[in-house]
């Protein structure tokens, strides 16, 4: 079957498709359905909603005629962008979702992402002058390995460099191989490795300007 996919800017309304696609995405870069039943959206709430709401000129929408299927998403300056998250975000992230309690080796995927509303994880690798921006992708299945990821990518980085960020990083799950080559042949490079096991995050960082 031979789709039509589009790239275009992020609007108002796109909440529900894009929390969709974090979701679909939400185990290691594999469906995450699964394990949110009792709160699809809560993945979406952190990864999604506040650059939607506070990077709109950065955030690039892919759909096809389905709907909504990918998302990159960019913060121009990360200390800044977690501030307003902290200020204008969270609060309504905690009044609605309870910290969950209890043994923490019982909880539910869902119970592990609202306990980060309450524990936020703002870490930025160092240097951080060399890396502000941040970016977010993900595309469904059907969307995959044609070129698209990179496309978007390329245009929220480009954007980046034109407002004159020095450089860029980004979070990539240990288990998910895929998306560490996928960023390595974008030109990106392993900054740091923070955690254990499957819960650890490599984070990578591509300078966007060079050094005189």
């Amino acid at each position: 079957m031979n789709r039509e996919f589009r790239i275009r800017p992020a609007r108002t309304g796109d909440e529900p498709g894009a929390y969709y696609v974090c979701l679909k995405t939400g185990d290691y870069g594999k469906d995450g359905e699964p394990f949110y039943r009792e709160d699809p959206d809560a993945l979406g709430r952190i990864f999604v909603g506040p650059y939607l709401a506070f990077e709109p000129e950065l955030s690039l929408i892919l759909e096809d005629d389905e709907g909504i299927c990918g998302y990159a998403l960019g913060a121009f300056d990360s200390h800044q962008f977690f501030a307003r998250y902290e200020a204008e975000w969270r609060p309504a992230l905690c009044l609605n979702y309870p910290r969950p309690i209890g043994n923490s080796s019982l909880w539910t995927r869902s119970d592990q992402i609202h306990i980060l509303y309450h524990e936020p994880d703002y870490y930025c690798p160092e240097p951080y002058k060399d890396y502000p921006s941040h970016l977010h992708i993900d595309l469904l299945p059907r969307a995959q390995n044609l070129g698209f990821g990179r496309r978007m990518l390329e245009q929220v980085i480009e954007k980046l460099r034109q407002r004159g960020s020095a450089g860029a990083h980004l979070g990539v799950s240990v288990p998910n191989e895929v998306a560490l080559g996928f960023y390595q042949r974008l030109g990106f490079s392993e900054l740091i490795r923070v955690g254990t096991g499957n819960d650890g995050c490599i984070y990578m960082g591509k300078k966007l300007i060079q050094s005189t």
